[in-house]
């Protein structure tokens, strides 16, 4: 017969887990996006429920745009946590930016869950009406 006690008992594998192993086992979601365009620049709305500014890396390099986030689960202070089978999401998206934009000048707004990037047109890739002369 088992002992009862030992459901309580932890391996100690399982407690002490690395980093890199967390993050691989990790549930990793692609965010929900809106995307608007028009002739100032585009606009783009990610959700990203749960997260906090200091968990969000929003990034650009050689034309890409990359949004990585985690989210908390939060816990009440006087609650020791002993068993969890929920992990917080990991959101990650990337896309590709066309030279049209001006990647220098993104902006990036985090409220209430909603990622907010605003990224302008290069003035040579605005359009403009061009006037035509007579004779």
């Amino acid at each position: 017969m088992s002992d009862p006690t030992q459901i309580a008992q932890r391996e100690t594998g399982a407690v002490s887990r690395n980093a890199t192993e967390e993050k691989t086992r990790r549930l990793k979601l692609n965010p929900a996006v809106d995307i608007f365009e028009d002739s100032q620049g585009v606009t783009l709305l990610a959700d990203l429920p749960g997260v906090t500014r200091e968990r969000l890396e929003v990034s650009v390099h050689d034309g890409s745009l990359t949004i990585e986030a985690e989210s908390a689960v939060p816990t009440p202070a006087n609650l020791h946590l002993s068993h969890a089978e929920i992990r917080a999401p990991y959101f990650s998206r990337q896309f590709a930016v066309s030279d049209d934009f001006d990647t220098s000048r993104i902006e990036a707004n985090l409220k209430e869950g909603v990622l907010k990037l605003t990224i302008p047109r290069r003035e040579e890739a605005k359009p403009r009406r061009i006037e035509v002369s007579v004779g």
